[in-house]
């Protein structure tokens, strides 16, 4: 078994249930206000980590500096954009807009000339497009918020891609810190920045008001969603590369799927599966499960060595 599955399919487990808790949280709670807690409390989490590792915060300041690129289009952004969204569209709906994360990170990383193009992965790209289509039902009028609800949530698999493309540039498979040390720093530089931006948008930082339900989606959001998530994804793109990485994005509707539905009584109009299943062939064009014509495709990317252990 490769050494990084468990992990993995933790990931997977643990991304998917975090939309049903953003849900519960935009119900009380500023969009920016489920973005910056969620931040702080996996922060502390890391920091916990960090410090029962006995590992420090890096001192290098280039790579403070990636971390604050980073973290815009891994956190910031995409945090906010999700949490804004769900207020007009269902936890599976984000989760399966989320999906379309691996169309973006191979998208991105061939316009770095990261990863060589094919035509069973342009062929792809032009599906997943397709589906985002069908996903967002273009033939139809979509009553009060629901286009952008729908447009915010592909806008954060966008921000995904761009920074699954910028980590493995720069990051990831390029440093010999931990893993908790470079979720750490990534974490703390979301949190500084969704600080400033709270503020400046007059939204109180904090509202102890809230019910216990959200204070408890919070933690779990926060603490495993994503301190423990984002630790275990440093060590699964160490470990497996930025592309077959980002393939766990379209686990997430399954598991949202169980909660969305189950718990929280959510409906589906026929498109959207329809459309989960479109992206998830376009997918699978572009990791050369589906091949076109009679040249073996290119994998996207093998195990990136990296001396980085958790």
């Amino acid at each position: 078994m490769r050494r990084w599955l468990p992990a993995y399919l933790v990931l997977a487990l643990v991304w998917g249930n975090s939309f049903f808790f953003i849900k519960v949280a935009v119900g009380e709670l500023h969009p920016l206000q489920v973005s910056f807690t969620r931040m702080v409390i996996g922060a502390l989490t890391l920091l916990a980590a960090l410090a029962i590792s006995r590992k420090a915060l890096p001192r290098d300041p280039r790579l403070w500096g990636h971390f604050q690129v980073a973290s815009i289009v891994l956190t910031t952004l995409p945090f906010t954009l999700f949490a804004w969204g769900e207020q007009y569209v269902s936890s599976v709906v984000a989760a399966i807009w989320n999906a379309t994360t691996p169309l973006c990170t191979l998208a991105f990383t061939l316009l770095l000339r990261a990863e060589k193009p094919t035509a069973s992965r342009v062929a792809g790209l032009g599906l997943g497009f397709a589906g985002v289509m069908v996903v967002l039902g273009v033939w139809q009028p979509m009553a009060g918020g629901q286009l952008g609800g729908s447009l915010a949530c592909f806008a954060a698999a966008l921000c995904y891609g761009v920074g699954g493309a910028y980590m493995g540039r720069f990051i990831t498979g390029r440093r010999t810190e931990a893993p908790v040390v470079l979720a750490t720093g990534q974490l703390l530089s979301g949190a500084a920045q969704l600080g400033v931006i709270t503020l400046i948008a007059g939204v109180p930082l904090v509202d102890t008001t809230v019910s216990a339900g959200v204070w408890w989606s919070m933690l779990a959001l926060g603490g495993l969603g994503t301190g423990v998530a984002y630790l275990m994804l440093y060590w699964v793109q160490g470990q497996a590369g930025v592309t077959t990485t980002s393939t766990v994005t379209y686990l997430l509707p399954v598991v949202a799927a169980l909660s969305g539905l189950v718990i929280l009584g959510e409906a589906l109009t026929w498109n959207q599966p329809v459309g989960a299943v479109v992206i998830l062939v376009a997918i699978a064009l572009t990791q050369g499960v589906i091949r076109l014509g009679r040249r073996a495709a290119v994998p996207l990317d093998g195990p990136v060595k990296s001396r980085a252990d958790a």
